[in-house]
């Protein structure tokens, strides 16, 4: 009888453990040994012939938990599991979705080969960075939405005068959605880079006087962004603002300009765990989210149901 069996990578193990909680079972036995140059070897302690196999792993940085990831698939992969699907909560490189200047490479296109020539069956993750890297795989890819967790917690806050804000204009499609969800108005922060994570201006898009904002976006790497927008937002006239992120890369000076910044809070999934505590960060676990996937896609079931921001709610 086949049978559902959970790893995880050393990247998101904390993760994986709180799956398998409100999955009811437990966390597979897997080691993960590395000899001295630092190679990895993967070795499972249990039989997985026949099963389903479940991995947890972020590709977040550094790049050996993607090269992790790759070899625990083709370990499965060899010790006959019946399906291998790769649930990554942070799918890295997606930034490198497309050829947008010359003699670059298309990362999230390479890693979805990667995937797919290591043995995975299925993917499950979440907040791709750009939609449209689904289609970069020929195996299916449930995308889940981190506007499940979001929505809830945006309701317990019931702020009176709630505008959301996206932080560009690549993120309007979203933000419009969960703007429509909750009936209220949105407004858009176009800045111009000079290079990656170095903003040359900005400018608000729409009214936000006197408003309660919340930022919605996928990812806060350096954080240098978010909190520009934020004092931004505030200049123009905003009451309060504060920001959800699925991914909480938070790399370089990020803590620092989150904990000095105007923003009343961070709130952030734990899709990557964080470095270290911030006072103005709070964490969300998508982990019941997971769970439901992963027993949905053992059980042959659609997971349509944890979509929930294309539901409408009257003012």
């Amino acid at each position: 009888m086949q049978s559902a069996k959970i790893f995880s990578g050393t990247g998101s193990y904390q993760l994986a453990e709180q799956i398998c909680r409100k999955y009811g079972t437990r966390l597979g036995q897997v080691n993960i040994q590395r000899f001295s140059d630092g190679e990895i070897c993967p070795i499972y302690l249990e039989s997985v012939r026949g099963d389903y196999v479940f991995i947890v792993q972020s590709t977040c940085s550094p790049a050996e938990n993607l090269m992790e990831l790759l070899l625990m698939i083709d370990a499965a992969r060899r010790a006959s599991a019946y399906k291998v699907i790769a649930v990554i909560p942070y799918y890295g490189y997606g930034r490198q979705d497309r050829k947008d200047r010359p003699r670059v490479s298309i990362g999230s296109k390479l890693v979805a080969n990667m995937l797919v020539a290591a043995g995975a069956d299925r993917i499950i993750t979440m907040d791709l960075h750009a939609p449209q890297i689904q289609g970069y795989f020929d195996i299916p890819v449930d995308h889940l939405d981190s506007h499940a967790v979001f929505i809830p917690y945006i309701e317990n806050l019931k702020l009176e005068n709630l505008t959301f804000a996206a932080p560009d204009v690549g993120a309007t499609n979203r933000i419009r959605e969960i703007a429509s969800y909750f009936n209220v108005d949105m407004v858009i922060c176009d800045k111009h880079r000079k290079r990656a994570n170095e903003i040359a201006s900005m400018v608000v898009i729409g009214d936000v006087t006197n408003r309660d904002i919340v930022i919605i976006d996928d990812i806060c790497d350096t954080g240098g962004t978010l909190a520009k927008s934020a004092a931004l937002l505030k200049d123009k006239g905003a009451k309060t603002v504060r920001a959800l992120i699925t991914h909480p890369i938070l790399s370089g000076n990020a803590y620092e300009n989150i904990e000095n910044s105007v923003l009343e809070e961070l709130v952030v999934c734990d899709t990557i765990p964080l470095k270290k505590n911030c006072s103005k960060i709070k964490v969300i676990s998508v982990a019941d989210l997971f769970a439901v996937a992963i027993r949905n896609a053992f059980e042959n079931k659609s997971i349509t149901s944890l979509f929930i921001h294309s539901q409408r709610r009257e003012k």
